[in-house]
């Protein structure tokens, strides 16, 4: 509130008066509504006459509050607050636009406000629990559904047919109230809080509507993922507690159930039925304990053998009719999985189907005789649509809650940022925008505007302003110096660069001209890609030609590899294969730090790319980093295939050339493993014409190297193709 002076105070001082008025408003009428039993609700003039006087805020303050007023007589009007704080925001976009000033557009606002309020306390009603909030409303809901409406039309009309009364009665009352102020008032009050009081500076354009936008679409953005991760962490644990809760209840149940049945008479039951002296006994306490739990939708034993299960008590549902005893009921599909547990008499946890009977929470528990053989299975069944049921209540009142308190914090954050920082911000982008254009005309020009925008706002908006105005005249004389030495510079360390990498590959006497080839094979797998429309928000000539600048640089990490390991012609030992690795992460951190010196971020980037992932692999098994398919940088992906296709066809010291036909075997085999598939195929459509270019014909090759190379793989002596 740093930034409120002495005028805003007294506009905090006006919409707090304007606020209270419309409290007051909403509290008293629907207070006289009540009590007189008038079939109307009256509780939202003050919304709409705040709205009139003094835009969104009061209007949904005086909204929100005259419902927590309201809450205290009957608790669930709270949650209808998100009704009349909408009321309070469309009220004021409507008065904006002149809805309220002239007969035929207020009869429509009328009929729009109806739809809005009737529609939102319908469906919140049905939520709630079919929660009338007047007898009028339950005279009505109850004639409705006699007359053969279902409960939520006949809820949802009910609410629809007294809306309409009340918000015309509401809105004819608020426009009269607000006509008895003094004309010259109601204008000041009007052009104070009414218009959008944009400042559009010398260009006439409304550059501050553009980043207001921005900050309300930031602030609903946040509000959103805050309610939504809130509501969420919410439904989850209410499910959960609820499932708990069900699966508590019908634990018990069948607990008691068995409890109560004697298990050594249950073969007696399967032979000779109803005629045994205790079984209709025995049905009847189940029945008794099915009736005193509601929410149990069935209740039975059933001794599970393999042709299916065999009925010892099977209670009628209502709407159910339950399996004689003896007959064999088929196994459900849902159930096929516990069948070996089951025949065991091994117990299982609770289960929840949905299949023949239903979406069902069932809690199956094994009946033991006193030689503690499993003789059947006691089992219980809650309908599951109760849950959804609650769940649905819980999260309408959740969301209604939340969006009646988020709608007056969004209004309150938008008030304060539109007057306070949006409008000096935005006139300060707009001028500096010039500024920074590339031409000195554009410079001097967009400088001459910044200095006439005169911001005194006397905070730190102001302080800004003042030393942005410094900032650009000081900067102005030595921008083009600064851009032409910039470009020196970046051609300098591009040069120095290039030449440190070309000297890191001499020190490796096994790749010879390893970085030139593997270059020029980046280079025509990213055309080829190009030529196929693979990647084509990526595959641009920019990018293209940023790949080939990179492709030198990625193994400028071997610049901090020993001589004694980077030339051993022989296999390295684990720790020295380990250290070889670490030419990924020094890489990195080379080029990061080079990244940093020079404007040169462009190229280098892809570069550090290069440098730190090509040795990743498509199926995460790759180094430093494991990481695996679209994580790895394209890039990367491209380097990789080029990278060991040269180091297979090439002469080392520690290996015999690969033939063309094993190099490319070997790529198409690492395919979906090793290398992307989408580069590899790409490759492959050149890797003939790129191999022919550096080695002649394919059938020239001698195959008989082949031999040595593939003793060299099956020996492990590889080493990742000696970091290729």
């Amino acid at each position: 509130m740093s930034i409120i002076l002495r005028k805003d105070r007294s506009r905090l001082i006006k919409l707090t008066a304007i606020a209270a008025l419309g409290i007051l408003l909403n509290t008293l009428p629907g207070l006289v509504a009540t009590i007189t039993g008038i079939p109307l609700y009256l509780d939202s003039i003050g919304t709409f006459l705040s709205a009139m006087l003094g835009g969104t805020l009061p209007a949904v303050f005086a909204g929100l509050i005259s419902n927590i007023i309201g809450c205290l007589a009957d608790p669930l009007k709270l949650y209808f607050s998100v009704v009349n704080t909408l009321i309070g925001v469309a009220a004021s976009w409507c008065f904006r636009r002149g809805l309220f000033k002239k007969v035929s557009k207020t009869v429509a606002a009328i009929f729009c406000f109806a739809i809005l309020s009737g529609t939102l306390s319908g469906v919140l009603s049905w939520f709630l629990g079919n929660y009338t909030s007047s007898p009028a409303i339950s005279g009505l809901f109850t004639a409705l559904r006699n007359a053969g409406f279902s409960d939520f039309w006949a809820q949802f009309d009910a609410h629809m047919i007294i809306d309409i009364a009340d918000k015309t009665i509401t809105i004819l009352l608020a426009v009269g109230i607000y006509h008895l102020f003094p004309q010259k008032l109601r204008a000041g009050l009007e052009e104070e809080f009414q218009s959008d009081g944009i400042d559009r500076g010398k260009n006439g354009k409304g550059i501050r509507r553009s980043l207001l936008r921005k900050t309300v679409g930031l602030v609903l953005a946040a509000e959103l993922l805050l309610g939504s991760l809130a509501c969420g962490i919410c439904f989850f644990l209410y499910r959960n507690n609820a499932i708990r809760s069900y699966t508590e209840t019908c634990t018990g149940v069948v607990e008691s159930a068995i409890f109560l049945i004697d298990p050594d008479r249950i073969e007696e039951y399967l032979e000779i039925g109803r005629d045994s002296w205790d079984y209709d006994r025995t049905e009847a306490i189940l029945y008794g304990i099915k009736e005193s739990f509601p929410e149990i939708e069935y209740i039975y034993a059933y001794q599970i053998q393999p042709d299916g299960c065999h009925v010892v008590f099977d209670l009628d549902t209502p709407g159910v009719e339950g399996a004689e005893i003896g007959s064999v009921v088929e196994f459900d599909e849902s159930f096929k999985e516990y069948l070996p547990t089951l025949l065991k008499g091994g117990e299982i946890d609770p289960i929840i189907t949905d299949d023949t009977y239903g979406w069902l929470l069932t809690v199956y528990k094994p009946v033991l005789d006193s030689q503690g053989k499993c003789v059947c299975y006691m089992a219980a069944d809650i309908n599951m649509e109760a849950i959804v049921t609650d769940e649905a209540s819980f999260m309408v009142r959740m969301i209604s809650l939340f969006f009646g308190v988020s709608i007056l914090i969004i209004a309150a954050i938008i008030g304060m940022v539109k007057r306070g920082m949006v409008l000096p911000l935005n006139s300060m982008a707009g001028a500096a925008s010039d500024f920074a254009h590339d031409t000195a005309e554009g410079r001097v020009s967009g400088l001459e505007r910044l200095e006439g925008l005169n911001i005194s706002t006397g905070d730190e908006i102001q302080n800004l302003y003042e030393a942005l105005v410094r900032m650009a005249g000081n900067s102005n004389r030595y921008i083009d110096e600064v851009n032409l030495q910039a470009a020196q510079i970046s051609r300098m360390q591009e040069e120095i660069i290039l030449d440190f990498a070309e000297m890191v590959e001499a020190r490796d006497k096994c790749t010879g001209d390893h970085i030139k080839k593997t270059s020029k094979y980046v280079k025509a797998i990213a055309e080829e890609l190009k030529r196929e429309g693979k990647f084509p928000d990526r595959m641009t000539d920019e990018y293209i030609a940023s790949l080939v600048r990179s492709a030198p640089l990625h193994d400028i990490g071997k610049i901090k590899i020993s001589d004694l390991i980077l030339n051993k012609p022989g296999k390295l030992t684990d720790e020295e294969f380990e250290l070889m690795k670490t030419h990924t992460t020094e890489g990195r951190n080379i080029l990061s730090n080079a990244s940093s010196l020079a404007n040169t971020s462009g190229y280098l980037n892809e570069a550090i790319d290069m440098a730190s992932y090509h040795h990743e692999k498509w199926n995460g098994m790759g180094y430093p980093t494991g990481i695996s398919g679209e994580q790895i940088p394209l890039s990367a992906r491209i380097m990789a295939v080029a990278d060991v296709f040269d180091a297979l066809i090439s002469q080392r010291s520690y290996k015999a050339p690969f033939s063309y036909e094993k190099a490319v075997g070997i790529i198409k085999e690492g395919s979906g493993s090793h290398f992307d598939p989408t580069v590899v195929e790409a490759f492959l459509n050149i890797a003939k014409d790129l191999y022919e270019e550096d080695y002649g014909p394919v059938s020239a090759k001698p195959s008989e190297s082949d031999s040595r190379s593939e003793k060299y793989l099956k020996t492990g002596d590889c080493n990742e193709y000696r970091m290729s």
